[in-house]
């Protein structure tokens, strides 16, 4: 099913793949939701998401941790997101998520609860739990609805990998960049992963993402 990829790909992640603690140390992968309080939408137009990203960029260099996939939703957000030892995820989520609040209370008005719960957290501990994620993520504007093709979205990294976009936001994976020694190649290689995962159930991918899903402390 992951084709090229998936071999490429399969020498990175050989941990065994044992159920992750409830902690988050630095120097693992997560894959990170964060979702509006009652599936309220956290962007109302093009400048809120731009200011979200601007918002992933400043804690990035403040923090100094990776994001190698993201995607903003009308009404949640995910991201695969390294820590380092600069900053805990749950400091970075705080940091991310109580500043957008303050931006959104400012500008739109509004009580209570903004965010449901803090966030969820996933720990990617295997290479195929891995790939499933970051397909996932792309995919999600189309498995909503809101696109035909990963590229036709504007709020996601797909573009960033699949055609060479400039993001300073995205740091690429190491997996991404070990698929050919140049870019054209590493791209097309991207491309057809992703169209080849466009065929799969994705609401089977999203439920077994969900399977050992280990909520942050």
């Amino acid at each position: 099913m992951y084709s090229l990829y998936y071999l490429t790909i399969q020498k990175f992640y050989r941990q065994p793949m044992t159920r992750p603690l409830r902690t988050t140390p630095p120097n693992f992968i997560y894959h990170v939701i964060t979702r509006g309080n009652n599936k309220q939408q956290i962007f109302i137009n093009e400048i809120d998401y731009q200011y979200y990203l601007q918002l992933l960029i400043k804690y990035k260099n403040r923090y100094k941790f990776l994001l190698y996939h993201y995607v903003l939703m009308p009404n949640h957000v995910h991201l695969m997101i390294e820590p380092t030892d600069e900053g805990s995820l749950s400091k970075i989520m705080q940091c991310i998520n109580i500043s957008y609040v303050y931006y959104f209370r400012k500008k739109y008005g509004g009580i209570g609860h903004f965010w449901q719960d803090r966030f969820k957290s996933m720990m990617l501990y295997n290479e195929q739990y891995f790939l499933k994620c970051e397909s996932y993520i792309e995919l999600n504007p189309v498995k909503a609805g809101l696109a035909k093709q990963p590229e036709d979205y504007r709020w996601s990294s797909y573009k960033t990998y699949a055609s060479g976009e400039l993001n300073q936001a995205v740091t690429y994976d190491r997996l991404y960049l070990d698929l050919a020694d140049d870019s054209f190649t590493r791209r097309k290689k991207y491309i057809t992963f992703i169209q080849n995962m466009m065929k799969e159930d994705l609401n089977k991918i999203k439920e077994e993402l969900y399977v050992n899903r280990e909520p942050t402390p």
